[in-house]
């Protein structure tokens, strides 16, 4: 396992400590699942390859088929309120486009620099939220899914952790929660910062303590900078394609790309203010024109060095998202599943430290009962 970073040092009573470079780090953490030689499944908005995503039934089933943790992607009601969407943009994931009450909200925005045409949450109260049911984000992909549409509520943070805690009671071991903060630097635009909203409930919870099982990750990086001063968690940097740059750089008139921090000395500084980092696969094992695997490269290595922990994304059954070789009938059926159960070894074997699945299944039997 890599060494501990410089924000997670052991330090006497919890007190904090300036680096050289300016930033405050926090206390260790010291959770026998981020220190162990077992890799995390983290269940990817839950199980995604069965129920709709982000909602309280996927996240059940994934716990239930032995994820360590679940994964709820947060943005921001009108009120104020964090609830679980893969975006703000609520179109593909909600019936709301069945609701004649809701036909005037539809409107397009800029999102990080994106138009985009659609509903969003911060347009709506948590009540009216709560009349929409979720429905499956990708059903030419998984039409089994669909049947589950209509069923379920669009959840909020709040009742994501309760669940949490149900199970963990219910199944005698503890369900982790790995929230994401969508689109920060656009809500802090708009007047409805994520960052506050989700301090406050991780501490109204008791989980802002070293030994939470909680991880806060961002595709952003101020924000993490900003919530490592707040929150005793582990935060994780995610990472983008290479070229691109984070929204609050954008924003910053920044010329850092991903690419950037995902260099040695990027890793390294990435340190400085995280603990982990969440690539996509393609850091740890490119793939050629053809979508083949090539070799792997040395970012796990060198995150290690850094002291980070490695948790790429995203894992699937399907063969549209494994590599050439592993995909069942040369990938004639792009939604086939294929041989998922040999990537996600493959992965484990490189020394990850955990992989966002789909399919917790699936992960949990790859990496073996064992352990």
């Amino acid at each position: 396992m890599p060494s501990l970073t410089p924000r997670a040092l052991v330090l006497t009573a919890g007190a904090l400590i300036l680096l050289a470079t300016g930033i405050i780090v926090g206390t260790s953490f010291a959770s026998d699942d981020r220190q162990s030689a077992r890799p995390l499944v983290i269940g990817h908005r839950g199980a995604a390859g069965y129920r709709p995503e982000h909602t309280l039934a996927s996240y059940e089933l994934a716990a239930r088929m032995g994820a360590d943790y679940v994964e709820p992607d947060l943005v921001s009601t009108k009120d104020g309120v964090l609830v679980a969407r893969h975006e703000n943009e609520i179109g593909g994931t909600t019936d709301v486009a069945a609701h004649p009450e809701f036909t005037a909200r539809k409107t397009t925005k800029t999102i990080d620099g994106t138009a985009v045409t659609g509903w969003f949450t911060e347009d709506f109260t948590l009540a009216e939220l709560k009349t929409l049911r979720a429905k499956e984000r990708l059903p030419a992909v998984r039409q089994r899914n669909t049947i589950y549409d209509g069923l379920f509520a669009v959840p909020t943070f709040q009742e994501v952790i309760d669940l949490t805690k149900r199970l963990s009671r219910e199944l005698g071991r503890t369900i982790g929660i790995y929230p994401e903060t969508k689109h920060p630097t656009y809500f802090r635009s708009i007047g409805r910062p994520l960052e506050p909203a989700l301090v406050r409930a991780l501490d109204r919870n008791g989980l802002n303590t070293r030994r939470a099982k909680v991880f806060v990750q961002s595709f952003e990086t101020a924000n993490l900078k900003a919530l490592s001063g707040e929150l005793k968690v582990p935060l994780v940097q995610l990472l983008d394609a290479r070229d691109l740059r984070p929204a609050d750089v954008v924003a910053a008139g920044g010329s850092t790309t991903y690419g950037d921090l995902a260099t040695p000395a990027g890793l390294h500084a990435v340190a400085r203010y995280a603990d982990g980092v969440g690539p996509s696969k393609d850091y740890i094992v490119p793939r050629s024109s053809t979508g083949a695997s090539l070799a792997p490269t040395s970012f796990v290595d060198d995150a290690h060095a850094a002291g980070l922990v490695v948790h790429p994304y995203t894992f699937r059954n399907e063969n549209q998202f494994l590599p050439l070789e592993l995909r069942s009938d040369g990938g004639v059926d792009s939604n086939a599943y294929g041989n998922a159960i040999t990537e996600d070894r493959r992965f484990f074997a490189l020394g990850v430290d955990g992989i966002f699945t789909d399919n917790a299944d699936t992960a949990v039997v790859a990496r073996g009962t064992d352990g």
